[in-house]
């Protein structure tokens, strides 16, 4: 569908005006998630929210493409080590840029988020280009990760964010990918952030993969919550939490997601606190 030129002349103003403050544009010029705008449909379908909300951004990048290059080279810092409130506002313009810009399917695209990440000089810009690479299919992604990985694996809290990171691409093997993490060395259920860091996040922060319609996605955050209950109930309980709104797909993901749920509501160890959420999921 054609994006109104109105739109992207409004999108065009606010990326040119420099009298604006920078926390503002960056918040103007980010599209609503897509787990925000699933809140407004009867019948949630990720799969075109996902199409609507990346045509949009897309349409936004090619035709916005050198006010957005501009401005992230205008806002090249000369002090990246400042944490200040206007060092923080310019660094996360600059990062909205670069990451509408990777949207284009341009190598020199690809080479300028490379140059952010190998040359950042602050964690912030580092996993702004991590992010906007992750979500690629070419095989430079994998190799940031992995250096990454190398240079902050004695480094548990930033290892965390490797994982944010890779739980929220829109790569087409993400549940593949998720799964394996799963099993990593730096992975553990017995520590709440790691959970939180990769489970959650993928199953609350990336509907497109995690409801991907094959089920793949409910049935292993399950096998996930069935292994993590015997370990913490309270945080499988928030865990579980996520297939409270079941009821707001189709009909095929109902069915994926109600086994699922039966599944977990089968164990004979099962705790009170899962089985009471589980329980009002399935009769609410």
């Amino acid at each position: 569908e054609v994006i109104p030129a109105t739109v992207i002349e409004a999108f065009g103003q606010v990326l040119r005006d420099p009298a604006l403050d920078p926390a503002f544009r960056a918040l103007a010029l980010a599209l609503p998630s897509e787990a925000y705008l699933a809140e407004f449909m009867p019948v949630i379908d990720p799969d075109a929210l996902h199409a609507a909300r990346q045509a949009l951004r897309r349409s936004l990048a090619a035709a916005l493409r050198d006010d957005f290059e501009t401005l992230y080279h205008r806002l090249a810092e000369t002090d990246p080590g400042r944490i200040d409130a206007d060092a923080v506002a310019h660094r996360s313009l600059r990062n909205l840029c670069l990451g509408y810009l990777m949207e284009l399917d341009d190598a020199a695209m690809i080479d300028l988020c490379l140059a952010q990440y190998h040359g950042a000089a602050n964690m912030t810009d580092a996993l702004a280009a991590l992010a906007a690479l992750a979500h690629r299919e070419e095989a430079v992604a994998e190799d940031v990760l992995a250096d990454f990985y190398a240079r902050w694996r004695n480094e548990p809290l930033v290892v965390d964010k490797w994982f944010v990171v890779q739980a929220l691409s829109r790569r087409l093997d993400t549940i593949e990918r998720v799964q394996t993490l799963a099993a990593h060395p730096a992975f553990t259920l017995k520590n709440p952030n790691k959970v939180y860091a990769l489970l959650r996040t993928f199953s609350q922060g990336n509907p497109i993969r995690f409801h991907r319609a094959d089920g793949a996605g409910y049935r292993f955050l399950a096998e996930q919550i069935e292994r993590l209950d015997e370990l913490n109930p309270q945080v499988a309980a928030r865990v579980v939490a996520v297939f409270n709104d079941w009821r707001r797909y189709d009909a095929v993901r109902q069915a994926h997601m109600r086994a699922s749920l039966e599944k977990i509501r089968s164990r004979s160890n099962l705790s009170r606190d899962v089985s009471e959420i589980v329980a009002k999921s399935l009769t609410g």
